[in-house]
Formats: C-alpha cells, sequence, structure tokens
C-alpha cells in the first residue's frame, strides 16, 4: 500500500520540500518517546506546520481490543493479529493525511509489534520478526524516518514505576529482549538511534531539525 505524497510550495508553507513526512517514535516502555514525540509536534505546529500526532495502538475498537489482549495477557499470536489488523485499518487514515500535505507524527508503530511480539513468539515460530514481517510488509506504509531511543531497561522501568498499572510487557527480563529485536531491525537506514538519557528538549530538538533536513 504506496502513497504519493504531496510535496512543494503548496505544502506546509512551501518550506523544506524533501522534508520527512511519515515519521515514527519506537523504543521500550519508558524510553520517553511518547514525550519526545509531543514535543517535536509542538514545535513544529508552532512553526506553522500542518502536522499530526497519533499512536498505536489506536483509539478505535480495534485498538481497544489490542489494549485488552495486552491487559490479559492473550495468546501471543491474537496479539500479533490484533495489532496487525489495527495498524492496517490505521495506514488508510494515515495515508488520507499524508495524501493532504501533513507531517504524520506516529507513537509507535511496526517495529512494535516486530520487537515486543518477536519476543513473545520466540518459542513458538522460527524467526518470528520475519514471519511478523512478511504478514505485514504490503498492507503498511513504510516511515520516512524512524526515531529509536536506546535506554537500559532498568533506567526506563524506574521512569515509570509511579505508573497504577503496569503492564506484562514492563519487566526487566522481557525489555532487554525487546530492546535486542530493536536494535537488530534499526539496520535500515530511516533508523536513527537516540540516547534516550540526554535531555529531552535536547533529543526534541534533534528529531525536529531531521525531520525538516
Amino acid at each position: 500500500m504506496e502513497t504519493k505524497r504531496k510535496r512543494g510550495k503548496d505544502i506546509n508553507k512551501g518550506r523544506n520540500r524533501l522534508m520527512k513526512h511519515f515519521i515514527t517514535f519506537e523504543g521500550i516502555d519508558g524510553s520517553g518517546k511518547t514525550t519526545i514525540s509531543k514535543l517535536v509536534y509542538n514545535m513544529l505546529k508552532k512553526e506553522g506546520y500542518n502536522v499530526v500526532l497519533t499512536y498505536e495502538p489506536t483509539d478505535t475498537w480495534i485498538g481497544k481490543y489490542v489494549q485488552k489482549c495486552i491487559k490479559n495477557s492473550s495468546d501471543p499470536f491474537i496479539t500479533a493479529f490484533t495489532f496487525i489488523a489495527d495498524r492496517i485499518q490505521h495506514c488508510r487514515q494515515i495515508k488520507e493525511w499524508l495524501n493532504n500535505g501533513k507531517i504524520v507524527l506516529c507513537d509507535r508503530y511496526a517495529e512494535s509489534t516486530y520487537a515486543y511480539q518477536g519476543v513473545q513468539l520466540q518459542n513458538k515460530i522460527k524467526d518470528p520478526i520475519k514471519w511478523l514481517q512478511d504478514l505485514s510488509h504490503k498492507n503498511i506504509l513504510t516511515p520516512d524516518r524512524t526515531f529509536l531511543f536506546i535506554i537500559k531497561p532498568e533506567e526506563s522501568l524506574a521512569r515509570i514505576q509511579h505508573r497504577k498499572n503496569l503492564i506484562p510487557f514492563e519487566q526487566i527480563s522481557f525489555l532487554e529482549k525487546v530492546q535486542q529485536n530493536y536494535l537488530k531491525l534499526a539496520h535500515e537506514k530511516r533508523f536513527i538511534k537516540l540516547d534516550a538519557t540526554e535531555k529531552k528538549e535536547k533529543l526534541a530538538e534533534k528529531c525536529y531539525r531531521d525531520i525538516l533536513s
């Protein structure tokens, strides 16, 4: 499902036509990606850019079912399929935004499923990441840029201990494996790996400048 993205002087006030338009933010729980994506959104909005901030799982009925699967520790295959279904539907909306000239920032996307469900399925299927990618790639959009926030799991968990209900994924041993999967995935040119322990303002500035370049 590819899309022709409008570029040029009629979009985002005619600023850099080579700027990125579909950007995703990835990382383990507590890496700060949600905070940074919001900061970047506000920076772009302040400068007059036509920008949307979205996230996965979505708030649609499928997305809510995904959240239920996570909370109830459902069968990994069911969780994986619902994540992918939610993303396919989400991509229809993202495609519409892009075709209307918007910049789309997405907090979590396909790599989250590959990294997290890749761990869940590691003892159930051979090469789970490739299996998940094969299920998805013809039905989803490829981001122009993916920011991957790297942090030690013990540090990330220390950041989120105040949360009332930690989900099953939020355990050090699990997150260590998830981060290993993320690092395996981050070999494509569209990835930029960032030190999540840097100040959030500095990280947001790095992302902002890269999007516009």
